[in-house]
C-alpha cells in the first residue's frame, strides 16, 4: 500500500468524481499523504454502518496493516466503514457525503443539498468539495494566456450528460450552444464522458456562428478545463454535474445551472441550495450578470480540520 509511510490516507473509491472529493481536501492540507485505492466487493452493497473492512474484496483487505494513519479522509456511502475501521485504530476521521454510521466520524463534510440535520460534528458546505483551488485557477490563467484573445464575454459552457447512462440528446445539446452563442462574445466549451460523441459534434455545429474553443472527451490534446474556467467572464454549466458546479463556485464569474432534463430530487435540491445562496441562476435568466463572491468551501473545510485539532497527536 502507497499510503503505509504517510500519515495521512486518503480511502480513494473508485469513482473518480467520489475519489476527487476527498483527494482534494488532502491536497490542500500541504501535508503528504497517501493514496489508498479501494476495491468493492458485493457486501459494500449493503448499508454498511459499523467499522469493518467487509466491503473490501480481499485482495483490497490484505493491503491494510500498520502502521496506521494520523489521519483519514474518505468519501462516499461504501469507504465510510472502512474510515470507521480505522478510527478504531487510532486515526483522526473526516469524511465527506451522507454515510450511515456518520455520528463516528471526528468531521462529516455535507452538502446542503443533502438536507442533513446539523450536529456537533458536521460542517455543511455548498455543492461538494473537489480539487480546485484559486491557487490552481491562477496558475491556470498564466498558462492558457492565449484565451485573452477570444472576443469578450468570454462563456465558458462545461457540459455533462444524462446522470444515468451516456449520450445526451443532441438536439438538447444543440439548443444550449444556440442559446450561449446568442449572448457570447466567444464560447470556451466542454463535453464530457456522458455527453458523448453525437451530442459534441451537434454542439459544435451549433456554435460555429461565434470564435469558440471546444475541447470533446477523449481528444489528444490537454485539457483547457482549468484555462477555461481561470478566463470566463460567465459561467454556464450542465445541471447534471454535482462535481462541476461545485468546482464553477471558486471563480468569480456569474453562474447559470443549464438542466438537462433528467436530473433527480438531489440535483434540483443543489440548484435550489446554490441559488438560494445567490451563488447561481437558472439559464433562463442569461446573459443578465449579477455579482457574487467565489465560494472556496474545501479551504473551509482545511480551516475546520485545523480548528478541530485533527492533525496534532493525542
Amino acid at each position: 500500500m502507497s499510503a503505509a509511510a504517510e500519515s495521512v490516507w486518503v480511502l480513494a473509491d473508485p469513482r473518480a468524481g467520489t475519489a476527487a472529493q476527498a483527494i482534494g481536501i488532502a491536497e490542500r492540507l500541504g501535508l503528504p499523504f497517501g493514496t489508498v485505492p479501494l476495491e468493492w466487493g458485493k457486501l459494500a452493497r449493503l448499508p454498511l454502518g459499523w467499522p469493518t473492512l467487509m466491503g473490501l474484496t480481499a485482495a483490497s483487505r490484505a493491503g491494510f496493516a500498520p502502521p496506521w494513519p494520523r489521519l483519514v479522509i474518505s468519501a462516499g456511502r461504501r469507504s465510510a466503514p472502512v474510515a470507521l475501521w480505522l478510527g478504531r485504530r487510532g486515526a483522526r476521521t473526516v469524511h465527506c457525503m451522507r454515510a450511515p454510521g456518520s455520528g463516528g466520524f471526528d468531521l462529516q463534510v455535507v452538502g446542503a443539498h443533502d438536507g442533513v440535520a446539523p450536529a456537533a460534528n458536521r460542517l455543511e458546505i455548498l455543492g461538494a468539495a473537489h480539487r480546485i483551488s484559486p491557487a490552481r485557477l491562477a496558475a491556470a490563467r498564466t498558462r492558457f494566456a492565449a484565451l485573452a484573445a477570444l472576443p469578450s464575454p468570454r462563456v465558458a459552457l462545461l457540459l455533462g450528460g444524462p446522470v444515468r447512462g451516456e449520450g445526451l440528446d443532441p438536439g438538447i445539446a444543440a439548443a444550449l450552444g444556440q442559446r450561449v452563442a446568442g449572448f457570447a462574445g466567444s464560447v470556451m466549451a466542454t463535453a464530457s464522458r456522458r455527453t458523448g460523441a453525437a451530442a459534441t459534434a451537434a454542439l459544435a455545429e451549433s456554435l460555429t456562428p461565434i470564435p469558440h474553443r471546444l475541447h470533446a472527451w477523449g481528444s489528444a490534446e490537454e485539457n483547457p478545463l482549468l484555462g477555461f474556467m481561470a478566463w470566463a467572464d460567465v459561467m454556464v454549466v450542465s445541471g447534471d454535474s454535482v462535481s462541476m458546479l461545485s468546482e464553477a463556485l471558486v471563480t468569480p464569474a456569474p453562474l447559470f445551472i443549464a438542466p438537462l432534463g433528467d436530473e433527480g430530487p438531489r440535483h434540483r435540491a443543489l440548484h435550489a441550495s446554490l441559488q438560494a445562496a445567490g451563488q447561481a441562476r437558472p439559464i433562463a435568466d442569461a446573459p443578465t450578470a449579477f455579482a457574487r463572491e467565489p465560494r472556496d468551501e474545501v479551504a473551509r473545510i482545511v480551516a475546520a480540520i485545523r480548528a478541530r485539532g485533527l492533525l496534532t497527536d493525542g
